[in-house]
């Protein structure tokens, strides 16, 4: 009877991860080597890049003179049921050979990099996210990438520049770095912020009261809409918008980061919050994220802590205005499919802009509108009354000669007063049962105003949400009868 085949050394274990949506996922790299003819395969649901890996890691171990033993070796990427994806996987099956005959426990690392064929490591789009996300202890990765994971506290970073370097196994310190930014502290926490404008306030003369919304909306996080004839400076006022939203904890700057890593743009840790402006043309699952293999993102989660602004709002298509009700409500999405479900959160100031008229001149004071009532009503129909409901600012522009005008600096200032007042919240996530300190006169109003403007009870929460933000920026908790009448000139009209 033929004896049988044993494993020459014991299955090691590596920990790796893996990103689904924005979520990410430990998998372990389980290896073995048995006496056999000998062979290289990967199992678990990779993905191409994966696959690609054995020849990237066979040729760095031997570019280095590093053994590449004669025997069948199988790495297995577990759970098997989970498709990963991501070249990072090179560095962790690299190990798994270069110390299949060597005692040394990887158990406490998480283990993320790309190999060079001649064995240098290389920073991946997937390694910031990675670690962000499941916040391990110890981190084996490229030095490139050190830069950006030790902005991440309580990791402790083991950076390597070489494939070499393991023989050894001699890291490169890697000192922890802080944002340099100003900052408020509330609570012991601190909150960032820059206060270089790169487009100002200044630059919009005139619309005095639309100025006066969008500083509201900043500084409550209560979305926003503005309606007018084309060229009074609704999208102007918007894009300078981003430029006084208040200040970011570094979880949150981290949070953004993160977006932008697996996005593949740059990461620069600014305290600037995310500013998402996508055409009208596109489609439910660009915006709210889909896919048919598995579920992808879309743009309401790349602007979460930050603003999503849709420009001519009534041509965005009728599914995509329906589905935007839930985000605005609940501040999360769940994306299902057959294979995975994703759900990621969708805290955002959502602004709009809108023509009053399919021509666009019905507010125009130069302008002659050519659009019929019938027209007009069809154009204003395509925005349901459950979605007006959920704007708390809405101001009608019209063309403005005036000279006035504010800069960012100013408007910025009473903005940091209101964050503070509302100790780093937002009057926009105030929960339902909040006891709203008012006056005895400040309650009579809003009372009346439900009965005399038929206001629903959503209504009249979110006008006494913003009636609190503007008391907040007059540095006053207690919302009084001129707040009340504010925040009710900043209600849509029906």
């Amino acid at each position: 009877m033929e004896k049988a085949i044993k494993t020459e050394t014991k299955t090691k274990k590596i920990n790796s991860a893996t990103l689904d949506g924005f979520i990410a996922k430990k998998v372990e790299v389980e290896s073995s080597f048995i006496r056999a003819l000998p062979g290289f395969s990967i199992v678990g649901l990779g993905s191409q890049s994966i696959q690609e890996a054995k020849e990237r890691v066979k040729s760095a171990l031997l570019n280095n003179d590093f053994e590449f033993p004669p025997l069948k070796i199988t790495i297995s990427l577990s759970p098997s049921d989970l498709r990963k994806e991501g070249s990072h996987f090179d560095l962790p099956i690299a190990l798994s050979i270069l110390y299949h005959n060597k005692e040394f426990d990887f158990e406490d690392f998480l283990v993320l990099g790309e190999l060079g064929l001649d064995g240098r490591l290389k920073d991946t789009t997937s390694i910031f996210p990675l670690i962000l996300s499941l916040r391990p202890k110890k981190v084996i990765i490229p030095l490139e990438s050190a830069k950006k994971v030790s902005k991440i506290p309580g990791v402790e970073i083991f950076a390597f520049s070489h494939l070499s370097e393991f023989e050894k196994f001699e890291p490169q310190k890697i000192e922890k770095s802080s944002l340099s930014y100003s900052y408020l502290k509330i609570d012991g926490e601190k909150y960032y912020y820059d206060d270089s404008f790169r487009l100002d306030f200044s630059d919009v003369l005139g619309q005095e009261k639309a100025k006066e919304a969008a500083l509201y909306s900043a500084a409550g996080f209560h979305n926003i809409l503005f309606e007018g004839s084309p060229g009074v400076g609704k999208s102007m006022i918007i894009s300078r918008l981003r430029y006084i939203m208040p200040p970011m904890s570094l979880d949150e700057i981290l949070e953004v980061e993160k977006i932008n890593a697996i996005e593949g743009n740059d990461v620069e840790f600014k305290p600037h919050r995310p500013f998402r402006n996508p055409h009208y043309s596109s489609t439910r699952a660009a915006i709210f994220g889909g896919g048919s293999r598995g579920a992808k993102v879309g743009e309401i989660a790349f602007a979460n802590k930050g603003i999503l602004f849709f420009d001519e709002l009534p041509h965005f298509q009728k599914d995509v205005l329906e589905n935007l009700r839930l985000p605005l409500q609940d501040k999360k999405v769940l994306i299902s499919r057959v294979n995975s479900k994703v759900e990621y959160e969708t805290d955002i100031l959502f602004a709009a802009a809108m023509n009053p008229c399919p021509c666009g001149n019905l507010l125009s004071l130069h302008k002659e509108c050519r659009c019929n009532e019938l027209e007009i009503r069809r154009y204003k129909n395509r925005i349901s009354e459950p979605l007006y409901d959920r704007i708390e600012i809405y101001h009608q522009m019209i063309e403005d000669d005036s000279e006035e005008t504010i800069s960012s600096k100013d408007m910025f200032e009473k903005i940091l007063i209101a964050f503070e007042m509302q100790k780093g919240k937002f009057n926009a996530n105030l929960e339902e049962n909040h006891k709203f300190e008012m006056e005895n006169e400040a309650y009579d109003i809003i009372q009346k105003a439900i009965k005399n403007f038929s206001l629903s009870k959503r209504s009249e929460f979110n006008t006494l949400k913003l009636a609190k933000t503007i008391a907040n920026t007059r540095k006053r908790d207690k919302i009084i009868k001129e707040d009340i009448f504010k925040a009710l000139s900043f209600r849509r009209r029906v």
